[in-house]
């Protein structure tokens, strides 16, 4: 009898194991369904957001190109007469070519029409001193002797920058962007400032229609980054719109 008993409490104790054991069994497997559907949809997620971000990049290059390549064609005879008036007006090039930083630090070909004499560049060591931006990375003076009469009008107006959509037509540089810094000052930048390089640069940016020369250079950083975070082609479409009137203004332009 007592060895019956033994056998019955042996048999509902292996029965009540294999239901615990089934049960588990079950929860891990629903545990498993469900991660397996969450590591589904995060990578459908994924998906999207790579497709959506090289669409939108694929978009601003043709937007580039195109907006560009037009302005290129139409302003061709501008051009033409710019070049004659600078030649008019002092000894040297048309064109000022200058090595210029940009996407993750790669140099480039940076052209804008020549707006100071050609002995400007022996010239700067000597206005070092008279330095008028006070985070001392970058050079501003809104006197500098070493601008042409013809050039004072071109900076103050942004003409000096036109040739710059040949630098967007390239794809060394976009419509919208931080603007493209000097190597000896991307040598004095801190970590922080180099997170500006990483995009490509661009013909305006936040602080161009903010006060452009008129702001600090570590405020600058400041909207650069901003932009990059924040980077859209409705931000550049705004940034674009806001470009113009600034233009007009001629405010911080020297």
């Amino acid at each position: 009898m007592e060895a019956g008993l033994f056998c019955m409490c042996l048999i509902m104790t292996e029965l009540s194991n294999k239901n615990n054991l089934t049960q588990r069994m079950t929860i891990l497997m629903d545990e498993l369904k469900e991660r397996a559907s969450k590591s589904k949809r995060s990578a459908r997620r994924m998906a999207v957001w790579r497709f959506t971000v090289m669409l939108s990049y694929v978009l601003k290059r043709a937007i580039d190109l195109v907006v560009s390549f037009l302005a290129l064609l139409v302003l061709f005879p501008f051009f033409i007469v710019i070049a004659i008036l600078i030649k008019m007006t002092s000894k040297g090039p048309v064109f000022f070519i200058q090595k210029r930083v940009g996407y993750n630090g790669q140099h480039f070909s940076f052209y804008k029409f020549r707006s100071m004499y050609v002995d400007a560049e022996r010239r700067k060591a000597a206005l070092m001193a008279q330095n008028e931006s006070g985070d001392g990375v970058i050079f501003k003076m809104k006197n500098d002797p070493r601008i042409t009469p013809i050039g004072r009008i071109m900076r103050r107006t942004s003409i000096d920058e036109l040739p710059q959509f040949f630098n967007v037509l390239f794809g060394d540089m976009s419509l919208v962007g931080p603007r493209p810094p000097l190597p000896q000052e991307v040598e004095l930048y801190t970590l922080e400032d180099r997170k500006r390089l990483n995009v490509k640069p661009g013909l305006t940016c936040l602080w161009q229609i903010k006060g452009r020369s008129d702001i600090p250079f570590k405020e600058q950083v400041k909207l650069d980054k901003e932009y990059i975070r924040s980077q859209s082609l409705i931000q550049d479409l705004w940034i674009l719109l806001r470009t113009i009137p600034a233009i007009v203004s001629g405010r911080g332009a020297y």
